[in-house]
C-alpha cells in the first residue's frame, strides 16, 4: 500500500510549479502586462500571484499552526500577501522568484511529518474538521487553476502551449 505524504506533497507541487515556470518562460516579456477581459490581471499579476499565494497556507500551517480558522485573520494575511504581489517585478525577477519561491515551499512541505499531515483543523465556523494534508493541497490546485488561465491567455497571444507542443511531438511518429 503506499500512502500520500509529505514527499507525494512536495513533488507534485514541484511539477506544477515547473509547467508554471515553463509557461512564464515561453510569454514574451511584451506581453506580459497583457490583459486577456476586463477585471482580469495581467500576466505580470498574475504570475506574481502564484509566487506568493502558497504563503498564506504556510502562514496558516508554520510557526503557531492553527487549530481553528474561526478568528483568523484573513485580511490581514492576505493584505501581507497583496503587499508582496503587487511589487512590479522584470520577466526575469518573476521566474527567478516563482523558482526560488516555489522551492522554498516544497522544501517545507517535505519536511511535514506524517502526524503532522494528519493534524485537523476547523473552518471559520468551529466546525467541519478538515486534515492538513488536504489543506496543504490546495496551493497546487489553486495553482493549477491559474495555469489553465496562463494557457488560454498563451492561445490569446499566438503562443501554443508546452504541454500541447509536448503532446504533438509524442503523436507526430503515429500520425507518419
Amino acid at each position: 500500500m503506499s500512502a500520500y505524504g509529505a514527499k507525494q506533497l512536495a513533488e507534485s507541487f514541484r511539477t506544477v510549479r515547473r509547467n508554471t515556470v515553463q509557461i512564464a518562460e515561453d510569454i514574451p516579456e511584451d506581453k506580459y502586462e497583457f490583459i486577456a477581459a476586463d477585471g482580469v490581471q495581467s500576466v505580470s499579476a498574475l504570475l506574481r500571484h502564484l509566487v506568493y499565494s502558497p504563503t498564506l497556507y504556510e502562514g496558516m500551517h508554520s510557526g503557531n499552526p492553527v487549530t481553528t480558522l474561526k478568528g483568523y485573520d484573513f485580511g490581514a494575511a492576505v493584505g501581507q500577501m497583496k503587499a508582496r504581489e503587487d511589487v512590479p517585478r522584470t520577466k526575469a525577477e518573476i521566474i527567478g522568484l516563482l523558482k526560488s519561491e516555489g522551492e522554498r515551499i516544497a522544501s517545507w512541505m517535505e519536511s511535514l511529518s506524517p502526524e503532522f499531515l494528519a493534524e485537523t483543523f476547523t473552518d471559520p465556523t468551529g466546525e467541519n474538521p478538515r486534515s492538513r494534508l488536504e489543506s496543504l493541497l490546495s496551493p497546487k490546485e489553486h495553482e493549477m487553476h491559474h495555469r489553465g488561465q496562463l494557457m488560454l491567455i498563451e492561445r490569446m497571444i499566438g503562443v501554443v502551449p508546452h504541454l500541447t507542443r509536448a503532446r504533438l511531438e509524442r503523436m507526430r511518429p503515429a500520425a507518419t
